[in-house]
């Protein structure tokens, strides 16, 4: 049991995990607002996609 109280306690005192945790949480909100804004635009009536495509190609 020694070797596993040393690994939880290890564990519990590092961090370097943590910035990668919270720039996938970051990167999740972001997409999840993403998702939202564009479904309340299709609500709205503007098509984002056919805007973009009108964009890029001058038409």
């Amino acid at each position: 049991m020694p070797h596993v109280r040393y690994w939880f306690d290890r564990l519990r005192e590092e961090d370097r995990g943590l910035n990668t945790a919270e720039l996938m949480g970051n990167a999740a909100l972001a997409i999840a607002a993403l998702v939202v804004i564009w479904g309340a635009l299709q609500v709205l009536g503007v098509d984002i996609v056919e805007w973009i495509r009108g964009s890029l190609l001058g038409g």
